[in-house]
């Protein structure tokens, strides 16, 4: 729990579920809203950045379901990118710590975002946060999720923006009536001086189609016995292994990436 208020902004994205492709909540922003919620209900404003049409504010319904009340939609025209409008509700509200989730599930899905939103209002960022520990005397101290589990404690001066990892809580079910009941407050973005608007150029020459699965080669074991094909799946064959390239030449050693780009079937 934190141990003085903290105003907390939180800021999600739509998310496009996996078999149906119907617009949802994206789950590193639910885990984001249910990371503030942890701390004594301290979500002080949910900002979306979007265009407010149906299918939006039907996957904005999913974060109100789970108690915040209230989603303020900052209306943008089409192609625009969202990262000054937003430096501008931010800069304007003064949060002391804005917390989202480290990538989109769909489009550009670059992860740039909260970077590029901490480099326009002249913030500090932290990535791959699983947990907010406490605050003391203008510094936030934070919980980072490090690889294999591990974790690490990091303070930070607010205000700041955050990047919620996988690690974070789990978030909460998403009720019907209170999705339902919640307010969708749609606002027309007008950019000051300061913050440039800036149309996605690159966003519109795209061609975006449904991602396909690479087919996974299976390797043919003959083997007589349960337990011989078990031994055979998990041993590390000596083409599987790693090869360790010391004091080699650029050359060789371009050789050799060109050997295993060939070998896995991605060079031909």
């Amino acid at each position: 729990m934190l141990c003085e208020p903290l105003q907390i902004m939180v800021l999600v994205s739509t998310g496009m579920h996996s078999l149906t492709g119907r617009p949802c909540r994206a789950s590193l922003d639910a885990q984001a809203i249910e990371l503030a919620l942890q701390q004594s209900g301290a979500v002080n404003e949910v900002v979306h950045a979007g265009h407010a049409d149906e299918s939006e504010q039907s996957a904005l319904r999913d974060y109100l379901g789970m108690g915040i009340g209230q989603i303020t939609v900052l209306k943008l025209p089409e192609l625009f990118d969202p990262v000054s409008a937003l430096a501008q509700y931010v800069n304007e509200a003064e949060p002391d710590l804005v917390l989202c989730g480290e990538q989109a599930e769909w489009g550009e899905a670059s992860g740039l975002l909260p970077y590029l939103l901490a480099d326009q209002l002249g913030w500090a960022i932290v990535p791959h946060i699983a947990g907010l520990a406490g605050v003391a005397d203008g510094h936030i101290e934070l919980l980072q999720a490090l690889p294999r589990g591990q974790r690490r404690k990091i303070q930070v001066k607010q205000p700041a923006v955050v990047t919620i990892n996988g690690a974070a809580p789990q978030a909460r079910q998403s009720a019907f009536s209170k999705a339902r009941d919640g307010i969708i407050k749609v606002l027309e973005s007008e950019l000051k001086s300061e913050f440039e608007p800036a149309a996605d150029s690159e966003l519109s020459q795209w061609q975006l189609q449904p991602a396909k699965p690479r087919p996974k080669r299976l390797k043919s074991i003959t083997a007589n016995t349960a337990a011989e094909r078990m031994k055979a799946a998990i041993t590390v064959t000596q083409s599987q292994a790693g090869k360790v390239l010391q004091d080699s030449s650029p050359q060789q050693a371009a050789e050799a990436i060109l050997a295993l780009l060939r070998e896995e079937g991605i060079l031909k």
